[in-house]
């Protein structure tokens, strides 16, 4: 039986289809990202202005209850990538904390991080600064240590103080310009959000190196969401690099940030990750469906 819960962000994911111009009925969603995929970076929307404002207006009203100490317990970093959309990542944090979740943090990883030819100088940083760190010296592949390495600096089973290893690896990426802080973090976070931006023509390596990345870094933590606007589950999009790569199974993707109702769907995707349950969810290109049950 559907509980109250899910009937809610159920009809939430019918004002998102809405919002994007699309009838229900006349198939995926694939069609309505078109228009997403320019070069201006703005996912936000080409779409009638009026049902975008019902759409957020509808989530607004809903998402008390339904948020309501879905991350109670948990503490999470958001990660920022080149291209993330502010907006979408301060209705994230937002949504966040309206779960319950004590959000430690905002970094940023760097074009220069995300740049292929750069790994080489990644790499290097990362076995120096976290050499005794599980995963550095183990991993099989230079984005899995370096991923390990940026996990054991801002993730945790439990949300400690920071300390001196992690605070150490934190200075080494930050002087490389691999990374920066946004808002420095305190405390270990036991999740990660990486909201992504939109599908770009020529993003196709970074959205690469995000996935490998995401597949390293959640360690000992209870793991990492991948989340971006619609169009980052198409070719070349971080979504669809996640979900086609070897982390699909534990890393969770959402690909509906571009709407409000979304943005919950991206915070209850971190609450089924907590309890340790990945999954892809949002567009019809979700394998999941719209969102968690």
């Amino acid at each position: 039986m559907i509980n109250f819960r899910y009937h809610l962000v159920s009809i939430a994911a019918i004002m998102l289809a809405l919002a994007a111009g699309i009838a229900l009925g006349s198939g995926p969603l694939d069609r309505a990202t078109s228009s997403l995929n320019g070069d201006n970076g703005d996912s936000t929307t080409a779409t009638d202005p009026g049902l975008a404002a019902f759409e957020s207006a509808y989530a607004a009203r809903t998402s008390g209850p339904l948020l309501k100490d879905a991350l109670k317990g948990q503490s999470v970093v958001v990660i920022t990538v080149p291209g993330s959309n502010a907006a979408e990542v301060r209705g994230v944090t937002t949504d966040l904390k309206d779960a319950g979740a004590e959000v430690t943090g905002q970094i940023e990883l760097s074009a220069k991080l995300l740049d292929p030819s750069g790994r080489g100088f990644a790499e290097g940083i990362a076995q120096q600064a976290a050499s005794d760190v599980p995963g550095v010296s183990a991993a099989g592949d230079s984005y899995g240590r370096i991923g390990a390495a940026i996990g054991r600096a801002f993730l945790g089973s439990k949300s400690t103080s920071v300390d001196q290893t992690a605070t150490t690896i934190s200075a080494a990426f930050k002087q490389g310009a691999l990374l920066s802080l946004t808002t420095a973090p305190k405390k270990l976070a036991t999740l990660a959000v990486i909201i992504a931006g939109p599908q770009r023509s020529g993003d196709s390596d970074q959205s690469s190196v995000i996935a490998a990345l995401a597949g390293a870094l959640g360690g000992p933590s209870k793991g990492v969401v991948v989340a971006g606007p619609s169009s980052s589950s198409t070719d070349g999009g971080a979504v669809k690099a996640v979900r086609d790569g070897s982390s699909a199974n534990s890393v969770s993707t959402v690909d509906v940030t571009d709407s409000a109702a979304g943005r919950v769907v991206t915070v209850l995707a971190a609450a089924q990750q907590a309890s340790g349950q990945s999954g892809s969810w949002g567009t019809s290109r979700s394998t999941d469906g719209a969102l968690p049950r």
